[in-house]
């Protein structure tokens, strides 16, 4: 950025020379890149942070001048003549979208004669590196560089009829042609400036070539607005087309400071255009911003800069912003204008300290610190534990956190489902990349497919990772999760031929884990996710609480991946596996006394479930029952319609004593007593 030193003297006293001048803005945070002369002037060349775009407008750039010189900024004053019609007359504002557009104002000036600019405005411009071209536009570029808010200009009588501004963004196949006359086609993210439905600018970056000044122009409609920054970015990056006015809106405006730069403008207009300026403004401003404040410990001010400040310095210091600060129970209260959108915290207050301070002034001083041991928590242990156990059997990846919208519908996700409901990038480098997974399963799905499709058949993965979601505060919700995928078979060796990686297998795998990480044994119940093959999926829960689903990947998913084997996964909640977890117990006395075993074979209705069987037969086994599990279900002949032979193997033990077949028998009514009463179980 180009400032002109005799402009910039127009709002604040100094004596520098230009060297002087470099050197104390480059001490305060302001890089002054190069000095350069042109005729009477000397122009500084300025390489601004990212986080100062502010300084881009000679008037702030000027409160930096006047705060390290502790002196006061002269602000223009505005008065703007109003002649007794109301804009209301001429012009309406309808924002479509508040999100894109927060505030947009208008103001109107009639009578215009369109003539060259005064000599000290083209020099100024030429000097900021913008070309004059007349003094309605001039004005609009010169009010820019002064305030930091981009103007637009409109020829109001080529404005369509109903002469209504609305803010919307573009339609399917719509284009627009520029300033520049190049004609431009947009996408449904660009947002417009349209009169009715006829699009005159695209918003924030440049006017429209149907509404442009012309040497004919009597009536001026002046746009002063507050736009998307993201947006405008994006838009800028997808046209390739960058402009004065979307650097600003990219680096952020002051939206508090758009009545004065449009009123700004149509003074200048009405004063060296001969023009008189309609009466009132059209503001639509949905959701008023109000300076924040930032609560200032002068103790912390000296903790982080190694100083010995005292409250008047600091307090000092910080007035020469022009910040309005308060104390209460000593601790400064800051209020920050809505142009210093940089400062957010109590650190950006104390980095503003050092700035006006100096830097040069700060001692060099040790900081005290405690020195601590360094190690992982229990929880990190845990998740460090999880990582163990499953590298016997399977490879880790590592999946970015960012993913395209499009795979909720891949997963054939519902629109109302809670795993749609997304924390969407401010900033996104693609769409591929736009918002925060609420589930581990698309990045695992992506990976397989690329590995299927270089010749990588068997495959075995698992990932530790988080999950996000929207959240009251300002940061969403993370959850760790662990999930895992295969397909294909298993290695062969020299001990053991390859098996087919199915459901059972990764169940296998999952019932390890837990055992390992001494969690009691789990259910499976069924469930009904849309990304898993129906009937083949299942709840996992544990003293009933739901830690996670499995299941076999539904084919028209397996599809959507170009995934060609059949793929099961799991998805597990770290954080309620930590909460189940035992120690495990690290060895158990071998029994002294035989077991016996029953089978048990009944006839139950089909809806039953297994797990509900196995709960009710441990219930009423105990203390003898030591193990049962499921060796076959049968449907066909001799099994009524509509039913289902089921048959358990139970194992019987006491710590004791030797069993007797009395004792088990007793046992064996009582668990077929109960199947009886509660799920009228026969024997078969």
């Amino acid at each position: 950025m180009g400032v002109s030193i005799n402009w910039l003297k127009d709002y604040v006293d100094f004596d520098w020379s230009p060297e002087d001048l470099a050197h104390h803005l480059t001490m305060a945070g302001i890089e002054v890149e190069s000095i350069d002369v042109i005729g009477d002037d000397h122009v500084l060349e300025l390489d601004l942070t990212p986080n100062r775009g502010d300084c881009l407008g000679m008037i702030n750039l000027a409160r930096e001048l006047a705060a390290i010189q502790g002196k006061k900024v002269k602000i223009p004053e505005v008065h703007v003549e109003e002649n007794e019609e109301d804009i209301q007359q001429y012009i309406d504002v309808e924002i479509k979208n508040p999100d894109l557009c927060r505030r947009y104002a208008a103001r109107m000036v009639k009578n215009v004669t369109i003539k060259p600019s005064p000599d000290w405005m083209q020099k100024r411009l030429i000097a900021s590196g913008i070309r004059p071209i007349n003094n309605v536009v001039d004005i609009t570029n010169f009010v820019l560089l002064e305030t930091n808010q981009p103007l637009h200009a409109f020829d109001y009588d080529l404005l369509g009829e109903q002469k209504k501004i609305i803010v919307r963004t573009a339609r399917a196949g719509e284009s627009i042609v520029t300033l520049d006359d190049i004609e431009r086609s947009l996408s449904t993210d660009m947002l417009l400036i349209t009169e009715s439905d006829q699009p005159v600018a695209l918003a924030g970056i440049m006017g429209g070539q149907n509404s442009e000044i012309q040497e004919n122009t009597t009536r001026v409609l002046i746009e002063s607005a507050c736009f998307n920054g993201v947006n405008i970015r994006r838009t800028s990056r997808q046209l390739a087309l960058r402009s004065d006015s979307s650097i600003r809106f990219e680096k952020g405006v002051d939206i508090n400071g758009i009545l004065y730069a449009a009123d700004r403008a149509a003074q200048l207009i009405a004063e060296l255009g001969d023009g008189e300026v309609v009466g009132g403004v059209v503001d639509c401003y949905p959701d008023p911003q109000l300076p924040i404040h930032v609560s200032l410990r002068p103790q912390r001010v000296n903790q982080l800069l190694g100083t010995e400040l005292d409250k008047d310095t600091i307090r000092s210091l910080i007035q020469r912003l022009d910040f309005r600060i308060s104390e209460e129970e000593g601790v400064f209260k800051v209020y920050i204008p809505t142009y210093r959108s940089d400062i957010t915290m109590e650190v950006d207050l104390i980095e503003e300290v050092a700035r006006l301070y100096g830097y040069d002034k700060i001692p060099a001083v040790l900081p005290h610190m405690r020195t601590t041991q360094g190690g992982l928590d229990p929880y990190q242990r845990f998740i460090e534990r999880i990582k163990t156990i499953l590298s016997a059997q399977l490879y880790e990846v590592v999946n970015y956190s960012f993913i395209s919208p499009k795979y909720f519908s891949m997963l054939q996700i519902p629109e109302d489902d809670k795993l749609r409901d997304i924390v969407r990038i401010a900033n996104p480098l693609s769409e591929e990349y736009s918002v925060m997974r609420t589930l581990l399963l698309p990045g695992l799905l992506d990976t397989m497919s690329r590995n299927l499709a270089r010749k990588n058949d068997n495959l075995a993965m698992f990932e530790v990772g988080s999950v996000f979601y929207p959240s009251a505060d300002n940061l969403p919700d993370e959850v760790r999760k662990v999930a895992a995928i295969v397909a294909g078979k298993t290695e062969s060796n020299w001990v053991q031929n390859a098996v087919n990686m199915d459901f059972f297998y990764l169940k296998g795998i999952v019932e390890r884990l837990l055992h390992k990480l001494g969690i009691p044994a789990a259910s499976w119940v069924e469930s009904k996710e849309p990304y898993y093959h129906p009937g083949r999926s299942a709840m996992i829960v544990v003293e009933d609480r739901v830690i996670g689903t499995m299941g076999e990947i539904h084919p028209a998913v397996r599809a959507e991946f170009d995934i060609r084997p059949r793929a099961c996964a799991f998805e597990l909640d770290i954080k309620s596996l930590f909460a189940l977890s035992r120690n495990p117990t690290m060895r158990q006395e071998i029994a002294r006394y035989p077991s016996i075993e029953r089978d048990l074979a009944i006839i139950v209705d089909d809806n039953i479930k297994a797990v509900d069987m196995l709960t009710l037969i441990k219930e009423h086994g105990q203390p003898l029952l030591q193990d049962v599990v499921v060796f076959d279900i049968y449907t066909g002949d001799q099994v009524p319609e509509g039913a289902k032979s089921v048959a358990f193997r139970l194992t019987f033990q006491s710590t004791e004593r030797t069993l007797n077949e009395e004792e088990v028998n007793v046992c064996m009514e009582k668990i077929m007593q109960a199947l009886a009463d509660k799920m009228e179980a026969e024997l078969r």
